[in-house]
């Protein structure tokens, strides 16, 4: 939002107050700013009168004037090809800076002196946006009848100052200047006048001419009005100014009352020729496939989510969007219908995302103060009355289903201080009301607070406390150490459950990240092996960002391939964060435990070694993870349904107590060239089982006896079913067993591998002996051989 001081002050009396220190203090309050400038920062010209001008006799373009600028008339030469005698003009006098630090001088121009120069509006640093086709090629001649020689920038309104502010989504009532003026108000404890909006009206009554049926419940507020005898021509300077202060390009005075009415209240009108819309005017939902073609010449097909204005004949208007071409105000415009109305702010905004974002979208998104429709329809009629010599026709057409009541809040004194931290006195916050313009009630330190219907931001008692707040000053807090109680057990099994797995994965050199919970539709779809219902974003801020993901390991190979284009070698990262999906038409949101491997992985032990990560590696920080949680003995990894983006030979699923909680392996190559491994499980799942108490258990002081053991088997066969037989056959003396080979290849049949064991065997209470381990061993090999038609590998 732009902010003119000039506009400003006439609703507010900040004349006297630097504008500077005003944007500061708006910062103070919530509203941060970006830029504060006036329109024009031209010095030294003032407005001159051509007496003469004729064209200069060796040169096509120049002509020469001679040009009163009050004290003395000087020679110019100037090259515009609208320039003629009887202009009052714009006139930078010698010595003058215009914007780009440009210094006027005289010259010599084509043999002849030239004392000064008479500007063009783009070089007094005016937009070319909003400059017209004549402005563009030529000099810009001054309206009325100035004063001559007094500051030409004054005149046009170009020395005000602006302040660009950056407002945040709920402070809808900040796109008005009213808006602005109640909160400048309440900083400075100023009151808000209201511009005048009494007109005399014609004994023409609007209701013989027009009636208004509205068929849809997404207009709450729609009022007509009706000017007859209008005369379209340029805007009076202080409109066009402000106007250009608000980023908005000046068009002719209809139009031009219009956007000006709509800065002043935030209430976007329309005008649509009364003669074209025809008497009946209807608001309806449009029909599906209707068309229309708006202002801008196009030919729009509508939905019948989108809201017209329509006759019998047709759609005559976009409502709250554009208006359509079939009623536009034109040069040969008499009678202007007035539209001053309140639609849905959600239709709204997905027609104007279909068709265009504009200023008057951008309000009834926000929303629109109801008491401020009629207000806005009674300044536009004063307006046109007074600068487009338009008469106004008596009553008004109405639809009205809007609350207009006051929001009525209850609040403490105690509440209020204490959610600050701050020991305010009941008088001092009776004043802050009093300066926001809300009526209070005060009894027994409870205040009983109207809220107006301007301020839509406001509905609850912390939305008053926030007010107070910032009003009060949140500089004057005086900091002191917080004191609060905590609850035994406030802190959840969740939270210790987290909090225990990221100091794990931490430990084990994993990097935690945090990634968005949006992806895009190709990524919802990858790692989900239950094929889950999605969350479709309904307006998503892009493409890549539109649904909720099911799985965080799309989001991990994200972070992967920002790290490895940045020439990150080794990469290993995890997350723990929330998946969302629907199932049975409930939302679910499931917290999972995701993480990615690549390249090199540092170990953690007293060798501080640097292995090359592959799948194994990848299970061994699972497994070190669920036997730190106290899971050992319970879960398994299985060959079973994978996610088809997982590499089939070097992935699993991870069972615990039989239920399946994940998976881990490596990323499919057709989906990743590099070898990157993966595993997600699901914290949710972990959480429902319970963990029996660790028990610890003395170090043996006896020496571990090792025993490498290789077997031939099946292709097909997994080392897990080699693993449980030998667990089972190995009994209390078999204190570990690891896969440390397995073979393919020369000496093997095409049909078998080899998988190769170590078993580590020991006792705490005393050393066992070699014939011991033989009879255990022998037992473990019989067993392998018969229940998995395996055979024991010689060589």
């Amino acid at each position: 939002m732009k902010l003119s001081k000039k506009f400003l002050n006439d609703f507010i009396d900040i004349e006297n107050i630097d504008y500077h220190e005003l944007a500061d203090k708006m910062v103070l309050v919530g509203n941060e700013y970006e830029s504060i400038k006036r329109i024009s920062e031209a010095t030294n010209v003032v407005v001159g009168y051509i007496k003469e001008c004729r064209k200069h006799p060796e040169s096509t373009k120049l002509s020469i004037c001679k040009v009163d600028i009050g004290d003395k008339v000087v020679q110019i030469l100037c090259g515009a090809p609208n320039v003629k005698q009887d202009q009052y003009v714009a006139v930078a006098k010698v010595g003058a800076i215009l914007p780009g630090n440009v210094e006027i001088k005289k010259a010599q121009l084509a043999g002849m002196e030239s004392n000064g120069m008479i500007c063009a509006l783009d070089e007094l640093g005016i937009d070319s946006k909003y400059l017209t086709e004549e402005d563009k090629t030529g000099i810009h001649p001054l309206m009325g009848i100035p004063e001559i020689g007094e500051d030409a920038i004054k005149y046009l309104g170009y020395d005000d100052e602006v302040i660009d502010f950056e407002l945040t989504a709920n402070r809808g009532d900040l796109l008005s200047i009213r808006g602005m003026a109640y909160e400048v108000g309440a900083i400075y404890g100023k009151e808000v006048k209201l511009p005048d909006t009494k007109v005399e009206e014609i004994k023409d009554n609007i209701k013989d001419e027009h009636t208004l049926t509205v068929k849809t419940d997404n207009c709450s507020i729609y009022l007509a009005k009706k000017v007859k005898n209008i005369k379209i021509m340029e805007s009076p300077n202080f409109i066009k100014s402000r106007l250009m202060a608000s980023g908005i390009r000046p068009i002719n005075n209809v139009v031009d009352i219009s956007n000006y009415v709509m800065l002043e209240y935030g209430q976007p009108l329309h005008f649509f020729d009364a003669d074209k819309i025809g008497r009946d005017v209807i608001v309806r939902m449009a029909n599906q496939g209707e068309t229309l073609v708006t202002l801008d010449g196009k030919e729009r097909t509508l939905s019948d989510r989108d809201i017209v204005i329509a006759n019998p004949e047709g759609a005559v208007g976009l409502a709250g969007v554009m208006g359509g071409l079939n009623t536009e105000i034109t040069s040969d415009t008499n009678s202007i219908f007035i539209e001053s109305a309140i639609f849905d702010p959600i239709h709204i905004r997905n027609t104007s995302k279909e068709i265009l974002r504009s200023e008057a979208s951008n309000r009834y998104e926000k929303g629109i103060d109801p008491n401020g429709s009629l207000l806005a329809i009674n300044r536009a009629c004063y307006l046109l009355h007074k600068y487009a010599e338009g008469e106004v026709v008596s009553d008004i057409l109405v639809h009205d289903k809007a609350n207009k009541e006051d929001k009525i809040i209850a609040i403490t004194l105690n509440k209020i201080n204490n959610i600050l931290g701050m020991d305010l006195e009941t008088k001092e916050v009776e004043k802050i009301f009093k300066d926001l313009g809300f009526e209070s009630i005060t009894k027994n330190n409870t205040f009983k607070v109207s809220v107006p219907t301007r301020r839509l931001d406001i509905n609850i008692e912390e939305d008053l406390i926030e007010e107070v707040g910032r009003l009060y000053g949140y500089e004057n807090l005086v900091g002191k150490q917080p004191i609060t109680s905590i609850k035994q057990g406030s802190y959840s099994r969740k939270d210790k459950m987290v909090k225990m797995i990221r100091t794990r994965l931490e430990a084990l050199n994993l990097n935690q990240v945090i990634t968005y919970s949006l992806v895009s539709e190709k990524e919802a779809d990858q790692f989900d092996i239950n094929n889950h219902e999605k969350i479709v974003i309904s307006n998503p801020m892009s493409e890549d960002k539109k649904i909720m993901r099911v799985s965080l390991i799309p989001s991990l190979l994200s972070v992967f391939k920002y790290n490895l284009a940045r020439n990150i070698k080794d990469i290993n990262l995890f997350e723990i964060a929330s998946s969302y999906y629907k199932k049975d038409d409930k939302y679910v949101e499931e917290t999972l435990i995701s993480g990615l491997m690549y390249n090199h992985y540092y170990t953690n032990n007293h060798q501080n070694k640097i292995i090359k990560t592959d799948f194994y590696v990848l299970k061994g920080v699972i497994e070190n993870l669920l036997n730190y949680l106290g899971l050992n003995n319970r879960y398994q990894f299985k060959i079973e349904q994978l996610p088809s983006e997982l590499h089939p030979g070097r992935s699993v699923n991870v069972m615990l107590d039989n239920e399946l909680i994940g998976f881990i392996g490596q990323v499919h190559p057709q989906l990743s060239k590099k070898e990157v491994y993966v595993f997600e499980l699901s914290l949710d799942k972990l959480m429902t089982k319970k963990v029996r108490e660790i028990k610890y258990k003395e170090l043996s002081k006896y020496p571990d006896i090792n025993k490498d053991i290789a077997f031939l088997i099946d292709r097909e066969t997994p080392a897990l079913d080699i693993i449980n037989v030998i667990k089972r056959a190995g009994g209390r003396m078999l204190a570990n067993i690891d896969v440390f080979d397995v073979y393919e290849g020369d000496n093997i049949s095409d049909n078998q591998k080899s998988i190769a064991f170590a078993l580590t065997f020991s006792d705490s209470s005393r050393t066992l002996t070699e014939e011991e381990i033989n009879v255990v061993l022998n037992k473990i090999i019989n067993e392998v051989e018969t229940k998995l038609k395996a055979k024991l590998r010689t060589k």
